[in-house]
């Protein structure tokens, strides 16, 4: 018992050392060069020209939506995919008698994958992926290469 209280001391001793070490080594070591464009806020390569509360577009808070939604769906689907391929699985629960039948199991989750889709289906509908609006109103030199694409491939359809 007192080797594992010692190993779990040592990595609390050590999760708390290694960022400190890490701080003060960027302290010491970084240039202190010090500047009025260093100074300035910078967010996604784009300088800050505007009011930092001004409105923003509603798609860019849907698109946010749709990537949590679709990244917990992943988070869902990771331990049934795991489970139906490891012999301890899927098929050790049939065996113990808490489910009835791998069936069981993958009707569940077609099921939530339907509303996945059903959900996924309705934003493609309601144009929440759909980026080319975004492109108008960037002027022409401030343009990312995103948005160039997008331009291209409207203008050859």
């Amino acid at each position: 018992m007192e080797s594992a209280s010692f190993s779990v001391l040592l990595m609390i001793a050590a999760s708390a050392l290694i960022p400190l070490a890490m701080l003060a080594a960027g302290t010491l070591l970084g240039p202190r060069r010090a500047g009025s464009v260093k100074g300035m806020p910078y967010e996604s390569d784009m300088d800050p020209i505007h009011d930092a509360r001004r409105r923003f577009d509603v798609r860019f808070h849907l698109v946010a939506v749709a990537f949590i939604i679709f990244d917990v769906e992943l988070l869902f689907l990771d331990p049934w995919a795991v489970a139906s391929g490891h012999p301890q699985g899927v098929d050790k629960a049939v065996e113990a008698g808490l489910i009835s039948g791998r069936g069981i199991v993958f009707g569940s989750v077609m099921f939530f994958l339907f509303f996945v889709v059903l959900g996924l289906v309705y934003e493609w509908r309601r144009g929440v992926l759909r980026w080319r609006w975004a492109c108008r109103t960037i002027p022409i030199w401030r343009r990312t290469l995103i948005c160039q694409a997008a331009i291209i491939c409207q203008t050859t359809l």
